[in-house]
């Protein structure tokens, strides 16, 4: 009669876990009382404790893996957790991020596209490089960075001045005609609000220091039917020493020359006072040098010419737009941007 050894099913099983079994050849009867309960059994029929265990080689029977599919896993399990799905993050200014490889932690400063890098800041100002894409955590959780696509800035429709923006023309070759723009300030006002609009036209802006200079200015340009001269000068007021030198140069060159002025003490004012947070531009007494008085009420620096630039520069900054300046400037340069550019003579 063939013998197996039975498998141990568990430490209870004491001695008898190493047992031999008999077992009956095929068809034969087993006398009462060979297993519990004394009834015969069939011959073959095994206990629960060895079913697993083939009568004919002593292998477990096919399809009854005691072991399971992973022989390392406990309970069945897999025996290592899923790996975490990274997120795509765009290495944007300030980002706080990980270095997972070195734990250097810090906010983005700049992403280079070109050389696929990004530098990170620590709370120590100190900054290191590493490459864009996976190898980083963000609050613990992993993010693969890249570069952020540059936004297009839309073409813009019309121009500082509100004209029609023209983008397809190159500026042109600069007209013989000429404007000049007495002050530096009000020189740097006009290009700010007009400079796409005359160079589009091909008008050349000059620089006055002062109205006592326009007579030199206006003999070496020579005007002329095909040499316009277009004027802005400060505080163009009757009376005053501004009118008495336009109207004599009016005179000399009448028809070829154009001489305008805003009525302001300084082109300051033609600066919407809601801009720098005034309800109205302040009055200076005449002893107090005006743009020093002003800078005195909102509380700026005035103790030489650098903070008076400096001040201008912060004024000059609050103007986007011909929105942001008085009509009554608006209305003389583009009178004198007419002016000079009508149909020349030929």
């Amino acid at each position: 009669m063939p013998c197996v050894a039975a498998t141990p099913s568990s430490a209870a099983d004491g001695p008898d876990a190493h047992r031999l079994l008999s077992l009956p050849k095929p068809g034969a009867r087993l006398p009462a009382g060979r297993f519990a309960g004394g009834r015969p059994r069939a011959a073959g029929h095994l206990t629960e404790r060895t079913r697993s265990v083939s009568p004919v080689v002593g292998f477990p029977r096919p399809g009854s893996d005691r072991y399971g599919s992973d022989v390392l896993a406990a309970g069945g399990a897999p025996s290592h957790p899923a790996r975490a799905s990274s997120r795509t993050v765009d290495a944007v200014r300030d980002l706080v991020v990980e270095e997972v490889m070195t734990g250097w932690c810090g906010a983005v400063v700049r992403a280079d596209r070109d050389l696929h890098t990004v530098e990170l800041e620590d709370r120590l100002n100190r900054r290191r490089t590493f490459p864009l894409g996976p190898g980083f955590l963000i609050e613990g959780k992993p993010v693969s960075l890249r570069a952020p696509v540059r936004k297009q800035r839309a073409t813009p429709t019309h121009t500082a001045s509100g004209s029609v923006a023209v983008t397809t023309d190159r500026a042109r070759v600069a007209r013989a005609s000429r404007i000049f723009v007495e002050g530096r300030h009000d020189a740097e006002l006009v290009e700010k609000v007009w400079g796409a609009d005359l160079r589009v036209e091909g008008v050349v802006v000059e620089y006055l220091e002062g109205a006592d200079d326009l007579g030199d200015h206006l003999a070496a340009f020579g005007p002329g039917a095909t040499r316009k001269a277009g004027v802005l000068l400060d505080h163009l007021v009757p009376g005053s020493k501004e009118s008495r030198i336009a109207d004599a140069v009016r005179g000399r060159h009448r028809g070829h020359v154009l001489i305008v002025g805003h009525p302001y003490v300084d082109i300051w004012q033609a600066v919407k006072p809601q801009r720098v947070g005034l309800e109205a531009w302040p009055s200076v007494p005449r002893s107090v040098p005006w743009k020093r008085g002003i800078c005195t009420v909102l509380g700026w620096p005035h103790r030489n010419q650098t903070d008076i630039a400096q001040a201008w520069q912060r004024i000059l900054s609050t103007v986007s737009t011909y929105a942001d300046l008085e009509p009554a400037l608006l209305g003389r340069v583009e009178e004198l941007i007419d002016f000079v550019t009508a149909q020349e003579a030929g």
